[in-house]
């Protein structure tokens, strides 16, 4: 027999009811479907879980562990059908790295003013969807490129909502950082540190012939503790200056660096219904500081 929901609910029921008579009344059925629940349980499992005598039921060994692992089980389920009810009372916001940079905070109240029934969370997911493929997400943040995404247009829809200039990152020591901006030249005798899951530079910056040395990192912490330490280099979205500052570490604006995309994606069968209301209150943002598409 498999193992069912019905059977651990059963089991702690009984346990928290006392017995079979108490539990019967819990659950709303009948003395003997409790006796059957527990049967197929001890069946499904191959142990027994309770012990019955005439003034008591008390758990065996097997059970105490059985009782534990239930109880995690069900409070996860009742989790999930919480969620898939109040799905459209908050929207979650997955990103990688940096959220939407200096406009976080202002999308956050406006959102609440204009949608004071749709709770806004910001879910940081090191991901190259950004969380959305992995569902802790309704909609994702996504700024490196989309091969590196690996976003199936069959799958995901999406919308390119603003543009963010590039800032190379190198620490404060540095002979760099004397100057007040930096071109992608001046970096190619440098080690430049990239994370080629969810980061947003690729070597394809430079030309073939005048590509620098690589360094691979696993997310945004690990790519300014190296930077900090001097060993390397990196390029990054402006977002990134607002939302992580590290001592040792400073951002000088690279000149001929193409600005890079900021995207939001979502599943094109189950989009929320806040999603068209997201994308224009985060375009409306990028224009009003002069990082809008063309």
């Amino acid at each position: 027999m498999d193992l069912e929901l019905r059977h651990l609910r059963c089991l702690v029921a009984i346990v928290d009811s006392g017995g079979f008579t108490g539990a019967a009344s819990a659950m709303g059925v009948t003395q003997p479907s409790v006796s059957r629940a527990l049967a197929g349980l001890e069946d499904a499992l191959g142990v027994r879980v309770l012990r019955r005598t005439s003034r008591e039921v008390a758990l065996t060994a097997a059970g105490e562990r059985a009782l534990a692992r239930a109880r995690r089980v069900l409070a996860e389920v009742d989790d999930l059908a919480r969620e898939a009810r109040s799905g459209h009372t908050r929207l979650r916001v997955g990103h990688a790295w940096a959220a939407v940079g200096e406009h976080t905070v202002e999308l956050q109240r406006r959102w609440a003013v204009a949608h004071p029934d749709v709770e806004l969370q910001l879910v940081r997911t090191n991901t190259p969807t950004g969380g959305l493929a992995e569902g802790a997400c309704d909609i994702a943040v996504v700024r490196s490129p989309p091969g590196r995404a690996r976003l199936d247009t069959a799958r995901f829809d999406d919308a390119v909502v603003g543009l963010e200039a590039r800032y190379c990152a190198l620490a404060t020591d540095a002979p760099l950082a004397r100057r007040r901006q930096l071109r992608l030249a001046d970096l190619a005798g440098h080690v430049v540190a990239v994370d080629p899951r969810t980061g947003t530079t690729t070597l394809d910056l430079w030309p073939p012939d005048a590509r620098p040395a690589a360094e691979e990192t696993r997310d945004v912490d690990d790519w300014l503790t190296v930077i900090a330490s001097g060993r390397c280099v990196g390029v990054t979205a402006e977002s990134t200056l607002t939302q992580y500052r590290r001592q040792g570490v400073v951002f000088r604006r690279l000149r001929d660096a193409p600005p890079v995309p900021v995207r939001l994606v979502w599943w094109r069968d189950d989009p929320h219904p806040a999603t068209a209301d997201l994308v224009g209150l985060m375009a409306e943002l990028y224009r009003s500081t002069g990082g809008h598409t063309p």
